[in-house]
């Protein structure tokens, strides 16, 4: 008998702690960087508190759009009320394309002007409340899969198009990717304390300068991570404004527990400073 009640708490025990497990053991092979990863560091998952639900009129809608060869892609979008070649790709954080999303695309919207907002969907639908859910999205996010949806956004605003990416966290990573897949139709990247591309080849064909938004107390994308960035992108000769703020990861989330409100304001007219100069003057 007591050997069958230790198996069964071992049974227990490892199906409680398999998705994490299991999933540190593909991350490697389908996600982009290094960032999946941290969706198995405990501490990582338990620094992000769980977002309190939003009850919100959203100004734009959600569409779908075809995906060559795969399911159609997902997104919200804001139109200009006059036609515009002027994009903003926005990339979510770890927890999808939920409404505190579709409220800050709506911001951006209205701050900027003649600017269509794209908000792309990640995750193929799925939101997570909760933050091992969410860990679970992130680490299973297919680099594949998400590359083909750039693409296919690329494609959706077609060949005129004029291209600016902005992300956080987990979006801040591909809003930088998104940048080099852009190309010649990238007008500049915003990205807040996502994984830099460590390959100096890769960053080699970047079109675009890039802002990145990054903290000094940061204990996953550390200053030495930023520190390789702004060195790789100092060799290539690459446009780099690198602003540090005195801040924890995810500083500028609002359900964060070391939300900064003023650094975030400060961050956010640095960023819309930027894109405004990027994509309007």
């Amino acid at each position: 008998m007591k050997t069958l009640i230790v198996s069964r708490f071992i049974v227990l025990v490892l199906i409680t702690h398999l998705p994490l497990w299991l999933m540190s053991q593909t991350c490697c092979q389908t996600s982009n960087s290094d960032f999946c990863m941290l969706a198995s560091d405990h501490s990582f998952v338990a620094a992000h508190d769980e977002p309190v639900a939003l009850s919100y009129e959203a100004l734009g809608a959600d569409i779908t759009f075809p995906v060559e060869g795969e399911e159609d892609a997902r997104a919200y979008i804001i139109r200009t009320a006059r036609p515009s070649t002027n994009y903003l790709f926005v990339f979510h954080e770890w927890w999808g394309l939920n409404d505190y999303m579709r409220r800050e695309a709506d911001g951006l919207y209205s701050e900027l002007g003649e600017v269509n907002v794209i908000c792309i969907d990640l995750y193929d639908g799925e939101v997570a409340t909760d933050r091992n859910h969410a860990a679970q999205l992130m680490q299973g996010a297919n680099e594949d899969r998400i590359r083909a949806i750039i693409d296919a956004a690329l494609y959706y605003v077609g060949p005129n198009a004029w291209v600016a990416t902005i992300g956080w966290c987990f979006g801040g990573g591909w809003s930088l990717q998104a940048t080099l897949m852009a190309s010649k139709h990238a007008a500049g990247c915003v990205m807040y304390y996502g994984m830099p591309e460590k390959s100096v080849e890769k960053l080699s064909a970047l079109q675009a300068p890039v802002l990145g938004i990054f903290a000094s107390k940061d204990g996953w994308i550390t200053p030495e991570i930023t520190q390789e960035f702004e060195q790789n992108m100092l060799q290539l000769d690459k446009s780099l404004d690198l602003v540090v703020f005195d801040a924890e990861h995810a500083f500028a989330n609002p359900s964060n527990p070391q939300y900064d409100k003023k650094a975030t304001k400060e961050a956010h007219q640095i960023a819309l400073d930027f894109l405004r100069a990027m994509l309007l003057d």
